[in-house]
């Protein structure tokens, strides 16, 4: 398997890994960056860090509540160094991709599942804004303990949603479910109103799915009406988390050249002036 963003081949797996506080974990980044995981088609470790920081109960109603999900978390405490042991059963003899948002204590973790790596920036949440910083900027791969390999990629918080909408119903495992055990009455249905849909209904993230559903069909659209231009949109949160794509600016049109290369464009003119003259027969001083 090889991804493009990040550029990693033969990925087995991906270790999702979000934080349930500071900052605090938000149901509805999390649901995105699962689907994004799912859309990928490999394997998925699901990581809650900081487990020290929330009491023993409401752990326990994070694990049921993913479990209806269809996930089974790996609670940790990388301070405390909790359920280590039981995140690295996880990932022996597998190349894993390390993802999720900034702030959640990817690097962190790298340094407790990895001693010896080195040059592993660690940067504190942002207080103003409750998210982290970014302190990857590049994939670096290391070598876990015993066997399997670890490969660290740059955090972001908000993925995109570049599907087909007749496929993302597909990265849901509760649909995935329905459907396992029965057939929608239409085979384009994407399980909004259609009548005799398997898929509608009473669980938690069907609204997660609605969303988003909304949201990769309004950016099908718009690549639509801009059929000979190629990643022309941009993804713009505003309040609320309302996300909606706009297009790009043509940065040829609107960027102002740089002084080199002025001064390149006029070296160029000037020679080429003097070859011109030269051989008019010409003197140029």
């Amino acid at each position: 398997m090889e991804l493009e963003r990040p550029p990693i081949a033969n990925a087995e797996q991906i270790l999702l890994v979000f934080a349930l506080e500071q900052p605090s974990l938000e149901v509805w980044q999390l649901s995105r960056f699962l689907v994004k995981a799912e859309s990928v088609h490999l394997e998925l470790c699901l990581c809650l860090n900081k487990r020290d920081l929330v009491s023993e109960a409401l752990q326990q109603q994070w694990r049921a509540r993913l479990q209806g999900w269809g996930y089974g978390p790996v609670l940790v405490s990388i301070a405390q160094n909790q359920g280590i042991e039981e995140l690295l059963a996880r990932l022996e003899q597998k190349i894993t991709i390390l993802a999720g948002p900034s702030g959640v204590g990817k690097s962190s973790l790298i340094h407790r599942l990895i001693p010896d790596a080195a040059n592993v920036r660690v940067a504190q949440v942002s207080g103003k804004l409750g998210r982290g910083r970014h302190t990857t900027r590049h994939v670096e791969l290391f070598e876990l303990p015993g066997s399997g390999l670890l490969a660290d990629s740059p955090g972001f918080n908000q993925p995109d949603m570049n599907y087909q909408p007749q496929s993302l119903a597909q990265y849901f495992p509760e649909a995935r479910a329905r459907l396992a055990l029965g057939h929608c009455q239409f085979n384009d249905c994407l399980h909004r109103d259609e009548p005799n849909c398997v898929v509608r209904g009473d669980w938690e993230r069907y609204e997660h799915y609605r969303k988003f559903l909304e949201e990769v069909c309004d950016r099908q659209t718009q690549q639509q009406q801009l059929p000979d231009e190629e990643g022309t949109l941009k993804l713009k949160v505003k309040g609320a988390g309302v996300q909606e794509y706009e297009p790009k600016l043509e940065l040829k049109k609107y960027r102002r050249s740089s002084r080199r290369q002025r001064h390149q464009t006029l070296q160029e003119y000037e020679n080429q002036s003097a070859a011109e003259l030269y051989e008019a027969g010409e003197d140029w001083e």
